[in-house]
């Protein structure tokens, strides 16, 4: 296998944890491009003491934290304040905010293991939390948690001791522990439950039918639309939302199932004065036992081809 080979054999698990460390899937591609280009020049000085996949993680790590030098940390909107209550009155987008972005799955590739593994760590609860952490601390989590990699190897990378990325370690476990929720709230629901709840919510979502989201959100659901910093959490609240922003009547919106972050999504099209439908937010569901426990609705219509969706749609039925 020759070099160029290499590198693209490697390349959805450098994607994802340049995701993990930057909360944005634009940003964690020109990260690994650059990390590329990096190893090319530098294919010279390789001196195979590790194997080509520890070196270019080595590179990429490095090109994240230089990046993250001069860049704000990713957020959702719970992160800003308290939620509203008011659908009426939402404040305008926030474009001057550094938005958490969603990771499309697909993009992980088909190996069972290793997609069973990265799926846990890219939960958006997990990456919103990992966004709180110091650029090195998070690195140091990352490497160690997720790659597994030993706390020397870490020390060498990051130029530092073997007893102060334990240290790190730790102080990153603990805040991370205090920001996400508990894991067994992040378990979701066995099949069939886990699709008929996403049968449910489509339909219901679709035809605008509150009385069955009612019975499929949890009491203490959370609805967030980046970038509009307003939030809401409650049952109660979030139908009052949807209430006041779902247009009645047939056909107006389609969901599209997809999904990110190791979730189940879903992408929503409104119909247009041109009768056609449009990009609209890509809408990733929180799910456990007892219900829908979050929507993160992303409102962002360029998202869609990272998820090799198209932009406008001629009917419900046909791309």
């Amino acid at each position: 296998m020759n070099l160029e080979e290499e590198f693209a054999q490697h390349r959805a698990g450098l994607v994802a944890h340049c995701y993990r460390m930057l909360g944005s899937l634009h940003d964690a591609e020109d990260a690994v491009q650059d990390t590329y280009l990096r190893a090319w020049r530098g294919q010279a000085g390789f001196e195979q003491r590790s194997s080509i996949k520890t070196w270019l993680y080595r590179i990429a790590t490095n090109v994240c934290l230089t990046f993250l030098q001069h860049s704000s940390r990713r957020v959702v909107p719970s992160a800003l304040g308290a939620p509203g209550n008011d659908p009426d009155d939402l404040h305008p987008q926030a474009l001057e905010v550094t938005w958490l972005e969603p990771f499309p799955d697909h993009l992980l590739g088909t190996d069972p293991a290793t997609v069973v593994g990265d799926r846990q760590s890219l939960r958006l609860a997990v990456v919103a939390a990992m966004q709180h952490l110091p650029p090195r601390q998070r690195a140091v989590l990352i490497l160690r948690e997720v790659l597994t990699w030993p706390a020397a190897e870490v020390a060498t990378l990051l130029d530092t001791t073997t007893a102060a990325v334990n240290s790190s370690l730790q102080r990153a476990r603990a805040e991370l522990a205090r920001l996400r929720p508990a894991e067994e709230d992040l378990s979701e629901p066995d099949e069939p439950v886990r699709r008929h709840l996403l049968d449910q919510f489509s339909t219901a979502f679709e035809s605008k039918d509150l009385a069955a989201l009612e019975g499929l959100l949890t009491a203490d659901t959370r609805w967030e639309m980046p970038p509009i910093p307003t939030w809401f959490s409650g049952r109660a609240d979030v139908l009052r939302l949807l209430d006041a922003k779902l247009g009645p009547g047939p056909d107006r919106r389609v969901l599209v199932e997809t999904s990110a972050n190791g979730q189940p999504a879903f992408a929503l099209y409104n119909r247009g004065k041109d009768e056609q439908y449009h990009a609209h937010s890509i809408k990733v569901l929180t799910l456990t036992k007892a219900g829908i426990a979050a929507v993160l609705a992303f409102h962002q219509p360029a998202l869609f081809p990272a998820f090799g969706l198209p932009i406008s749609r001629r009917s419900k039925e046909t791309p």
